[in-house]
């Protein structure tokens, strides 16, 4: 059975004949390649060629997020809007005119002219941003900083295109990644218009301040451009790929659950069904601190939580988290990535929480062995092999 067949399995409760094991090491092997400490072995190696030697299943969830086609493609990640080479559709903006200012240090500032007035983004990739590893630009300055900018950032919005494109994704899926593993297809880091508003379009202390002094406007943004996120995210479902990733980066102090609960979880559920009528499988990225969010994640539908991180980063353990969860939610990563690094956990602290973890398994069945959320630069690559020990010999996975 290839990793493939594995997670297909894995996702349907299906028994496989070990743990699959398949973490996402592309921002330590980003990171290591720019500072020329990768293993001996694999200095001159693409990440793939690395995966294939290993034996590893090769990850393919989160999208290189700078792989361009053109060196524009860029411009709008101040709006949540990316245009990576992976990406299943392409948003064209109609009617804005957009004034482009290029920093040399890597800051990039863009002004957008609507008629209900003009709002600015500026956002960041810096030579050390690219030591670590990371491909996703950083926001300093949001789009929306009061009341007045909610009806000029809607606009953009509600006047987009939304072009299907699935020819890199498909020769990507085909012929890159293969039965190596699933080749996830991007729809947003945001499931929702207003979890696009929170995470993408404005600070977190304007966001709240908003939510509670003019929740009209909030709901009216959300009226306005659900209809964009709609589109997107049928666009991703269309497309070849058996799994999307929808929404990211929740955290029960930021994304709480009754905000969840309101303005989450109805979008999941609605997403979760439309890739069942089509016999596909709904993932939304889950690594921060799940405490009151794994009902809702049952609750949307969702068929892979991925990236999910247990204590000791989080409060929740593995098995918490799987008492929950149980068999309607895959969960895919489990291994905290502060045990990756001896100044975290000595040698024989790691082997010990390795087999605990093992042991919160429980039969081992809807689990995709990963590190959460990614392995760091740092971490050893001893125990990056170890892991992959373990999985392999946990033995069949009955259902």
């Amino acid at each position: 059975m290839n990793y493939k067949d594995m997670i297909i399995s894995t996702l349907k409760g299906e028994p496989t004949g070990s743990i699959p094991y398949i973490p996402r090491l592309d921002i330590w092997y980003n990171s290591n390649k720019k500072r020329g400490t990768l293993p001996q072995k694999y200095q001159k190696a693409a990440l793939r060629e690395i995966t294939d030697d290993l034996g590893f299943g090769y990850h393919s969830v989160i999208p290189h997020f700078r792989d361009f086609e053109h060196e524009d493609d860029d411009l709008d990640i101040g709006l949540g809007i990316y245009r990576f080479r992976n990406c299943l559709f392409k948003v064209i903006l109609h009617d804005v005119k957009r004034t482009v200012d290029r920093k040399q240090n890597g800051l990039t500032k863009v002004v957008y002219e609507t008629p209900y007035g003009n709002i600015s983004t500026a956002f960041v990739y810096s030579e050390d941003m690219k030591k670590s590893g990371a491909t996703l630009s950083h926001i300093t300055e949001p789009a929306i900083k009061d009341e007045k900018d909610l009806k000029a950032a809607a606009y953009i919005f509600s006047n987009a295109r939304v072009v299907p494109d699935y020819d890199n994704f498909r020769q990507h899926m085909e012929q890159f990644v293969g039965d190596r593993g699933v080749a996830v297809g991007f729809a947003g880091v945001y499931a929702s218009a207003v979890h696009l508003l929170q995470k993408e379009l404005m600070s977190i202390e304007s966001f709240f301040y908003a939510l509670h002094d003019y929740p009209e406007l909030i709901d009216e943004f959300d009226q306005s451009v659900s209809d964009f996120c709609d589109r997107t995210f049928r666009a991703a479902a269309d497309s070849p790929a058996q799994v999307i990733l929808s929404g990211a980066n929740y955290d029960s102090a930021i994304t709480t659950p009754p905000f969840f609960k309101k303005y989450i979880t109805p979008h999941l559920n609605k997403q979760a069904d439309i890739l069942k009528s089509k016999g596909k499988f709904l993932m939304t990225h889950t690594d921060g601190e799940n405490d009151g969010l794994l009902e809702e994640y049952v609750k949307g539908g969702v068929n892979i939580a991925d990236s999910v991180c247990p204590s000791p980063m989080t409060n929740l353990s593995l098995g918490k988290t799987r008492e929950v969860l149980k068999d309607k939610v895959t969960i895919w990563g489990g291994i905290p990535s502060v045990c990756m690094l001896e100044n975290t956990m000595t040698d024989k602290q790691f082997e010990e929480f390795l087999d605990m973890t093992l042991v919160q398994a429980g039969k081992g069945d809807h689990l995709i062995l990963g590190i959460a959320d990614t392995t760091p630069p740092g971490a050893k690559f001893d125990r990056i092999l170890k892991i992959a020990q373990k999985a392999s010999g946990f033995g069949p996975v009955k259902v």
